[in-house]
């Protein structure tokens, strides 16, 4: 997740303060893993210094004066790229997984019980990820989708790498 382009994709929809960005981050991006306020403000600061977004506004706050940010033609344009580039797919060749098992292999350790925890732990996401389809909302819902996918991907792949361990096993130690 680009936190800097989301952030400018934000203000693009219309000027806002520091807490406002975060608060919105949050909300649409930030399932699980909130944004920090110092990664805001710093982010805010990398932006303007380079000419993405102005302050147009400070107004007086509880606590430190509160900074209104607009977005820049020169932002605007970035977020424009940004949005209109595919992103680029993943084909994870190299995974820590797929590591471990080689590994495993090669040191004579039981690389199909290892597969075998890895597949629970697969599954008992699922299940984490199925509930939360089935009580929240759009967002939420969309997310897991998302998140099952790339684990029945990896699911798959599990199950293959177990019906092959025998001919990997030749091959990492001849």
């Amino acid at each position: 997740m680009s936190v800097p382009l989301t952030l400018l994709g934000l203000l693009e929809r219309q000027p806002s303060h520091g807490y406002d960005l975060k608060r919105d981050y949050d909300l649409w991006f930030g399932h699980g893993r909130a944004l920090p306020f110092g990664q805001v403000y710093s982010t805010l600061a990398r932006l303007a210094r380079d000419g993405k977004v102005v302050m147009d506004e400070v107004t007086p706050g509880e606590g430190p004066e509160r900074k209104r940010y607009v977005i820049t033609d020169r932002g605007a344009t970035e977020v424009d790229t940004w949005l209109t580039e595919p992103v680029a797919p993943e084909p994870h060749q190299q995974t820590v997984l797929f590591a471990k098992v080689v590994l495993a292999l090669m040191l004579d350790r039981p690389a199909e019980e290892y597969l075998d925890t890895q597949r629970r732990a697969h599954l008992a996401r699922m299940r984490e990820l199925t509930e939360a389809k089935r009580t929240g909302g759009l967002v939420e819902g969309l997310l897991a989708d998302h998140g099952l996918f790339h684990l029945e991907a990896d699911l798959r792949w599990i199950d293959t790498t177990s019906a092959r361990l025998d001919a990997l096993r030749a091959q990492v130690k001849p």
